[in-house]
């Protein structure tokens, strides 16, 4: 039996994209992931998830990386009901990395607030019939989907590292850094307008904004 994971890394970021990845494994070497040890991304340090990324790109049959880009992400939240449209894009494209690796069951970390409602979602947009896992925390629960999440952390990680080698140092693209709200603030002196790399439909990129123009005006 062939069993996926699929995890995202980047949904409440500001800068950057929202990156999903997904593995595929033979039922049988799951324990193969318990033995290297993987676990939720978000609890490794990045130079941890760079070594077991290599190691678990050796391991799985196969995996594979999409990646919503912040056009596409402004396009679906600014069009309204905000959450559902941006689970329903998220679905989408996790259904994407699913197509591609063909597998008989499918973990999945839940992004909407109904794991149930998320996993028919996905099912809706697959072309074959598929056992869908779909729960919160599953990065956290299942080896398989850790896995997917460290791929996918680590993706991003490099998408952020070459943007800031490029415009100067963007922190790591959340709101909660405050060397990316500075970058953000710096541009827009600078510019007036966000970069195409920044999520404007984001209420901090809008307060940001506001704030900014709010100064022009009284000088």
């Amino acid at each position: 039996m062939l069993i996926a994971g699929v995890d995202d890394a980047g949904r409440g970021a500001i800068i950057g994209p929202l990156v999903i990845a997904g593995v595929l494994l033979e039922e049988k070497n799951l324990p193969k992931l318990t033995e290297l040890r993987v676990k939720d991304s978000k609890m490794l340090s990045p130079r941890r998830r760079e070594e077991l990324a290599i190691e678990i790109k050796k391991l799985v049959l196969k995996f594979h990386v999409e990646k919503l880009w912040p056009a596409e992400i402004d396009k679906v939240v600014d069009s309204g009901r905000k959450l559902y449209k941006l689970n329903r894009l998220e679905a989408k494209t996790m259904a994407k990395v699913i197509e591609t690796l063909k597998p008989d069951v499918a973990f999945v970390d839940a992004s909407d607030i109904l794991e149930k409602r998320f996993g028919e979602h996905i099912q809706e947009c697959l072309s074959f019939k598929v056992q869908i896992i779909s729960e919160h925390k599953a990065d956290r629960n299942y080896p398989i989907v850790s896995a997917a999440s460290i791929i996918a952390k680590v993706e991003r990680d490099k998408t952020i590292a070459e943007l800031s080698e490029k415009f100067g140092n963007i922190g790591c693209g959340y709101p909660s850094d405050p060397a990316t709200i500075n970058f953000l603030e710096e541009w827009l002196g600078r510019y007036g307008s966000y970069p195409d790399f920044v999520r404007k439909s984001w209420k901090p990129a809008k307060r940001l904004k506001t704030n900014a123009e709010a100064k022009q005006t009284t000088f």
